[in-house]
């Protein structure tokens, strides 16, 4: 079994939207990512992005269009040279009280079975305390909050001091930079 790195979409690799990413044109990469998920391509870890979309629930988007998002988003990683193994969406607005609404780990817990994941020795980078959260219910070793996004705002609340342990780093490069030097394991090609 591989660790996993589980990452948040919206506030880690693109730009988080008020109004939700509804479409293409509201995509925007944040700064480094591209390069930093290339420069990550070799390393051990199973790439999987985890992302609650609950605009879907709300009828502001299909999750076609969601779903169609995501592959295009996966697509430009890929011909950067990055890499993404696998992509899971909760289409769920919060009052459904699913289990896979993050912070439940639901989607963790699919992937990890999909992909075959050790998640005492995976990754979890987010932008809110709900991905923190999600990560310390699947039992993952590290966890990273990246400040980009809604991070800012999350470290500062209450319950960032009170929901476990996590590291808080500036951006989504930042953490991959750290895991990088700090990983034994490494394959380079």
């Amino acid at each position: 079994m591989l660790p996993g790195l589980f990452l948040d979409r919206d506030g880690v690799i693109i730009q988080n939207r008020d109004n939700y990413v509804r479409s293409w044109a509201d995509v925007e990469f944040l700064p480094g990512v591209l390069d930093a998920l290339r420069d990550f391509k070799f390393s051990p870890y199973k790439i999987v992005i985890i992302t609650n979309q609950s605009a879907v629930g709300r009828g502001l988007m299909t999750r076609k269009t969601a779903e169609a998002i995501n592959r295009k988003m996966v697509n430009i990683i890929t011909e950067y040279g990055g890499r993404i193994d696998g992509v899971y969406l909760c289409p769920h607005i919060p009052e459904e009280q699913c289990q896979c609404r993050k912070p439940n780990p639901g989607l963790i817990f699919q992937a990890a079975t999909d992909l075959q994941l050790d998640l005492a020795n995976s990754v979890l980078i987010g932008d809110a305390l709900s991905d923190i959260q999600a990560g310390i219910h699947a039992g993952i070793a590290r966890l990273y909050l990246v400040l980009t996004g809604r991070g800012k705002t999350q470290a500062g609340l209450p319950a960032a001091n009170s929901i476990g342990d996590f590291e808080i780093v500036d951006s989504l490069p930042q953490a991959l930079m750290m895991l990088l030097k700090n990983d034994p394991n490494r394959v380079d090609s």
